[in-house]
């Protein structure tokens, strides 16, 4: 229980899968904790059409990620790690009561989506996205609310508005402009998502409802400093140099939680990148 892994990947999603993968070509000992696998965030999307060599849904991404995962032999433990301490030389990792230890440390964790309406776990992927680039063009000529809690979402919401044909913001941002005439601007509070096979109402506080084809929750999460102490962020993105290097010497961090865009292409490459520079920090 008290050996010390060379490297640990903490997250199951696109970038922790891609770190494990490269460690595991790299011939380098690691450990990874993928939480509850890929995500239910991956494994519902509607369509996946930025990721080269692959096109449909998030089910058949996540059957042929594992397909690979088994053929090339990467082993993964499916807890979730709910602390990061840095110990000189080695860190400490925590799952309740169990403990871990590993000389370098990839962060992978994604930013965390959802809780603010009720029912979105029953909806995701059936009319509910958290990303407006990856599924907006879903809703071309549609009629489509979107939940906006941050400033940095502002443009995606112009964004959507390209593709729908009329879109209902819910913004939580003082003092923001929309610029599409197709923007209407709600005073109410969304509180739950209605519907049978797909949303098709938004109720608000109050009993009122607004029929709608899609929802759109565009929201900051938890910061990732809350999980490693000391670790330097910025909101939710963890700042990280070209390497993928954190303020915390040893620890790397990859995917959603280096920032925006929030693509699948993306948290691969950075996956990657960030198992070399974990490598070259062992050697080191």
């Amino acid at each position: 229980m008290n050996k010390i892994f060379p490297v640990a990947v903490v997250g199951g999603g696109i970038a922790g899968y891609s770190a494990a993968l490269t460690l595991k070509s790299l011939k380098t000992e690691f450990i990874w904790f993928a939480g509850n696998g890929y995500g239910d965030k991956l494994e519902k999307a509607e369509h996946i059409r930025n990721f080269p060599a692959f096109s449909g849904d998030g089910e058949s991404f996540a059957e042929a990620l594992e397909k690979q995962r088994r053929a090339e032999g990467v082993d993964r433990r499916e807890i979730r790690i709910d602390g990061v301490y840095a110990l000189g030389e080695k860190f400490l990792l925590t799952h309740g009561k169990e403990e871990f230890y590993a000389r370098s440390v990839i962060l992978a964790t994604g930013v965390k989506s959802g809780g603010r309406l009720k029912d979105e776990e029953k909806f995701l992927g059936r009319g509910l996205s958290y990303c407006a680039v990856c599924d907006g063009a879903l809703y071309r000529d549609k009629v489509i609310a979107v939940v906006c809690g941050a400033a940095e979402f502002i443009e995606e919401v112009e964004y959507l508005a390209s593709f729908a044909s009329r879109v209902h913001v819910f913004c939580r941002v003082d003092g923001a402009v929309f610029h599409a005439r197709n923007i209407i601007t709600e005073t109410g509070v969304p509180i739950r998502l209605l519907g049978e096979n797909r949303v098709q109402k938004l109720e608000l506080r109050g009993g009122d409802t607004l029929d709608i084809d899609g929802v759109f929750v565009l929201d900051s999460a938890t910061p990732p400093a809350a999980l490693v102490g000391g670790l330097q962020a910025d909101g939710v993105s963890v700042t990280v140099t070209r390497d993928l290097k954190t303020n915390i010497e040893g620890l790397f961090a990859a995917g959603d939680i280096t920032g925006r865009p929030y693509q699948y292409v993306k948290a691969a490459g950075e996956g990657n990148v960030a198992a070399y520079s974990a490598v070259g920090y062992l050697k080191s």
